[in-house]
């Protein structure tokens, strides 16, 4: 009796089909990231009382979206400047690049990030009407 309680029940199979394996909640949706993870640490961060079946889905989705929105265009600048490698430098480039991106993360330091290249306009060297005198003689 204690070996037939332990065994897992055959319901729904036709004799001598295999069990199928479980697919995780990520697969299900589509998703790379995952969502059992995230649904485990919304619930122990104690954002709320309950957390929807739904939310962890959606926040990895988002989460995902956003992440290759910006491996892409780290991946765009890396090839721009003939690299093979996304550096820290590329996605510093990227983000501050992007107008919404920029506006969504402005508060992030990334480190080893840099800045961005600018000279202001007044400290560029002046262009002077003798250098193109000079070529008409």
């Amino acid at each position: 009796m204690s070996q037939m309680a332990s065994k897992k029940s055959n319901r729904g199979l036709k004799p001598g089909q295999p069990r199928s394996k479980g697919s995780s909640k990520s697969s299900k949706a589509g998703l790379q990231f995952p969502v059992a993870r995230i649904r485990r640490l919304l619930k122990k961060g104690r954002y709320g009382e309950r957390v929807g079946t739904g939310a962890p889905i959606y926040l990895a989705a988002v989460l995902e979206y956003l992440t290759a929105e910006i491996l892409e265009l780290a991946g765009n600048a890396a090839r721009d400047n003939k690299k093979h490698r996304i550096t820290p430098r590329f996605i510093q480039l990227a983000i501050r690049n992007d107008e919404e991106l920029n506006n969504f993360l402005s508060g992030v330091t990334i480190s080893e990030g840099g800045v961005l290249p600018f000279i202001h306009a007044t400290l560029l060297p002046k262009k002077t009407a003798h250098a193109s005198t000079s070529q008409a003689d």
